[in-house]
């Protein structure tokens, strides 16, 4: 559970780097010279200050908080190990981060009070930041000659930032209805910019890549050349839907003061499918990289056979052959079994919700749009079977079983679906009527996806933990179309949001049937 949290800080602190990062570069190379133009837009500064200054204390936090749980799970009977702590590269370079963004904050107040030396300032702290942030990833941990890794770390998290904050600038300076227009020849210099940060993006993380995995089989066979291969699947829908950016934007006459809303709603897709690769990227620090992993790879067969489908498995096994007693006892025949089946019934479940979802967007069956009741009856199986040893199938009462974390955090999700389902379903019947009510199906969507994709199973059993975790990168992928293609529906206009309906549907109907053939053994 601690690597878990400390992996979401880490994810944290990325996506606040990139929104610092890019919205200094963004600052300086465009808004900057925009200004001494046309006066009139300097509201446009001020907002992006503020989200700026926003970044780093966001990076700040959630790199004192990272420290604070690392030293936790470094406490032991001696208490905390500081003066080691203290001794370590990893601890220098946070707080040079920390450092670095206090003087982004320094440098944004000169800033807003018309100080020439402010962005000299924040370009220092932007240097200062990327490059605590390098010696804080592998490349710092390598034995031998680093600097060329360090120097590809860096590039890497430097173009990220410049790309993705940049996005985040654009929707911070269109947030609001009294909010400034973006000037057309400030998004074609944006375009350009984004354009080049891509390409530094790909170069450097290509280098790293050839570093980190020397070859097919560690690739395709450890847990650390999974998420490089996720993180490269969502970076292919960045750059189609940056792509289809670009060329709009090159569209727009120079007098338009308006971008049209299809390039608004492309771009909130587009940092929401940015922000989730760099939690992928927070996920990739917990892993060993795959050149190190030999003993541990999986072999080709024992990935294709354990992603090659089989019929569901529809016949639970009995709670007296399950090791119920001892939740520490390896893992059983029987459980795998167990597991197996409770996928595969949930599949069935949300097979149904896609099909439902599909059938309502012909427009021929209007009663489909009640499929999220359907998760009333995914949540009474997973309140039955999620937990084998206790209330209701198991020896132990409701209550004893609250009292462990586990049965408490299973219950409490069942919970949360019950009332997710309730609400969607008001939603979709139109009892709720206000348009940000809809949005919370693609949220969690997205959210619960990309979940999904930074968690790992990280244990002393690298092997068997990767051959679980290639079931699960899959359904986070499409949780996350499943999220964003919703989003579109419902943000675009109404002539154009046929075909993202079909895609979400579609991909719902996809977690549906790789739930329904998952398997375990």
């Amino acid at each position: 559970m601690t690597g878990f949290v400390d992996v979401l800080l880490r994810g944290l602190a990325l996506c606040g780097q990139a929104v610092a990062v890019g919205g200094v570069i963004f600052g300086w190379t465009l808004l900057r010279p925009a200004v001494a133009r046309r006066p009139a837009l300097d509201a446009l500064l001020g907002r992006s200050l503020v989200a700026t200054a926003a970044g780093a204390v966001v990076v700040a936090c959630a790199q004192a908080l990272s420290l604070g749980v690392q030293l936790v799970a470094l406490a032991g009977d001696g208490g905390w190990p500081l003066r080691e702590i203290l001794a370590t590269t990893y601890f220098r370079a946070a707080v040079v981060r920390i450092l670095a963004c206090a003087l982004l904050l320094v440098g944004g107040a000169a800033l807003r009070r018309r100080a020439g030396a402010g962005w000299l300032l924040q370009l220092v702290a932007v240097a200062g930041l990327v490059l605590a942030a390098a010696w804080t990833s592998h490349a710092a941990a390598r034995v031998g000659p680093r600097a060329l890794l360090l120097a590809l770390d860096a590039l890497h998290q430097l173009a990220a930032g410049v790309w993705i904050g940049g996005l985040a600038q654009l929707l911070v300076l269109a947030w609001g209805r009294s909010a400034p227009p973006w000037p057309a020849p400030l998004l074609r210099r944006f375009s350009a910019t984004a354009l080049a940060a891509v390409a530094v993006l790909v170069a450097a993380g290509g280098g790293l890549t050839l570093a980190y995995v020397d070859g097919p089989r560690a690739l395709l066979g450890t847990s650390y050349g999974l998420m490089v291969g996720s993180k490269a699947a969502i970076l292919v829908g960045l750059v189609l839907l940056g792509a289809l950016n670009f060329f709009a934007v090159r569209r727009l006459p120079d007098a338009a003061d308006v971008a049209p809303l299809r390039l608004r709603r492309f771009v909130e897709v587009e940092f929401g499918l940015g922000a989730t690769v760099l939690f992928v990227a927070a996920s990739l620090t917990s892993l060993p990289p795959a050149v190190d992993v030999v003993t541990e790879r999986a072999s080709f067969a024992e990935v294709l056979g354990r992603v090659t489908p089989k019929p569901p498995t529809l016949a639970s096994p009995r709670i007296a052959d399950m090791p119920v007693g001892d939740p520490t006892a390896p893992r059983t025949d029987a459980d795998r079994a167990w597991s197996e089946f409770n996928h595969n019934v949930a599949g069935l479940f949300v097979l149904g919700m896609g099909m439902l979802a599909l059938l309502h967007a012909t427009g021929r069956a209007r009663w489909a749009r009640h499929w999220p009741l359907v998760f009333l009856g995914l949540a009474a199986m997973l309140l039955v079977r999620n937990d084998p040893g206790d209330w209701p199938l198991g020896p132990r009462g409701f209550w004893e079983g609250m009292l462990r974390p586990e049965v408490f955090q299973h219950r409490f999700f069942v919970l949360l679906v019950v009332l997710f389902a309730g609400f969607e379903w008001m939603v979709r019947a139109g009892r709720l009527t206000a348009a940000r009510c809809a949005l919370l199906f693609p949220l969690l969507c997205a959210v619960g996806g990309g979940l999904l994709l930074t968690h790992s199973h990280a244990s002393l059993n690298l092997k068997e933990e990767f051959l679980n975790e290639i079931t699960h990168a899959p359904l986070g992928l499409l949780g996350v179309l499943v999220g964003w293609g919703r989003w579109l529906e419902l943000r675009l206009p109404r002539d154009e949001e046929r075909l993202p309906r079909w895609v979400w549907s579609g991909a719902l109907t996809a977690v549906g049937l790789l739930l329904l053939l998952y398997r375990e053994r």
